[in-house]
């Protein structure tokens, strides 16, 4: 548990990278794969910043990845796997890596599509093309040109769960890890590398989804951010928005992937209480609740109140989000505990 505690404290990592430490890194890593130390290193304020930087690079030579990441990973892992053997190997992968797999890849997903997103914009032809040419260094640079730059980079901080399966197992690993350690994303070629700066912001859900309802959940030196409400990626106006909602903008609003956030933000009890909703059904169980909403699903939610009284003699109210099938409220609690209507009889009604 030591190497996950230490290797997910990596991944979440903000603040100015130790570029001294992380240069020496790469370059372990270069001698490691039996490579020429590079000529030159150059460093990037956020990933964004580090495509624009690996397009504008004078002859960097082709790229290494392969040498200096890729091959050294894939002949570690079969030689600890051979060590070990299959049952070994699948129990050290899930002690280590396996709890940290999820959210670091979704975090790295999230960031090549919002690199994306920042540099490239369609054209009336339909063909993707840089936002910002003189950001990028190249009028020519297409989506595809971009992903695929994106594909050279190693991960550094976000390689933290499949570095945590070799932590102490393998010396052939220490120039990635110092640099995973110390720094963000980096791109190696045989003459020049690019290394990316730390996050300054990172705020996640405890499911390890990026969430805030108050500015960007990741962002980086030079600007660049992602916005997400519980994991969703959303535009930044929009959650500025958010502290002044009303039932009729959220009825106007046509994502209902938005929508949605909305709700959630708003709250359902509240929003319910403001629109003039009817009840549709309610039974000893509670009341049943629907929200139509167009281009979506209804909401239905069905309010209980707790039999048990609070220390103040009251009795608490919740709302319990129930399929949009649903047509009794007993239907709608029975669910809630896995169970069909016919098969749930509460010992104390609510």
């Amino acid at each position: 548990m030591q190497y996950v505690d230490k290797w997910r404290a990596v991944s979440a990592a903000t603040g100015p990278a130790d570029r001294a430490a992380a240069e020496e890194g790469v370059r372990l890593a270069y001698r490691t794969a039996g490579l020429t130390e590079p000529e030159r290193i150059v460093w990037a304020d956020s990933p964004r910043s580090g495509v624009a930087a690996v397009r504008s690079l004078d002859d960097p030579g082709r790229s290494v990845r392969h040498e200096v990441r890729t091959r050294p990973w894939a002949e570690e892992r079969r030689r600890i796997h051979d060590e070990l053997g299959p049952a070994g190997w699948a129990e050290l992968w899930s002690l280590t890596g396996a709890r940290l797999w999820d959210t670091t890849r979704a975090l790295a997903e999230r960031i090549r599509t919002g690199v994306v997103d920042a540099l490239a914009v369609q054209d009336t032809a339909g063909t993707a093309h840089t936002a910002d040419t003189a950001d990028i260094g190249d009028a020519t640079a297409t989506e595809t040109e971009i992903r695929l730059t994106l594909l050279d980079a190693v991960l550094g901080q976000h390689d933290a769960a499949w570095l945590a399966g070799f932590d102490g197992r393998s010396d052939r690993l220490q120039g990635l890890v110092k640099v995973a350690v110390h720094a963000g994303w980096w791109w190696p070629y045989e003459k020049a590398v690019v290394i990316c700066e730390r996050p300054v912001e990172l705020h996640r859900d405890e499911a390890g989804r990026l969430d805030r309802g108050d500015g960007p959940a990741l962002a980086f030196p030079d600007g660049f951010a992602l916005y997400a409400w519980r994991g969703m990626p959303v535009p930044a106006d929009f959650l500025r928005e958010l502290t002044s909602l009303t039932p009729q903008r959220i009825r106007s609003e046509e994502n209902a992937e938005l929508r949605r956030v909305m709700l959630e933000y708003y709250g359902y009890y509240r929003y319910l209480a403001e629109s003039d909703a009817q009840p549709v059904h309610r039974d000893e169980t509670g009341i049943l609740w629907r929200i139509a909403l167009d281009d979506d699903e209804d909401v239905t939610m069905v309010e209980v109140v707790n039999s048990s009284p609070e220390p103040d003699g009251s009795h608490r109210t919740y709302w319990l989000r129930v399929p949009p099938t649903t047509q009794t409220a007993k239907e709608g609690v029975a669910w809630t505990f896995g169970l069909r209507a016919d098969a749930y009889e509460p010992v104390r009604q609510t």
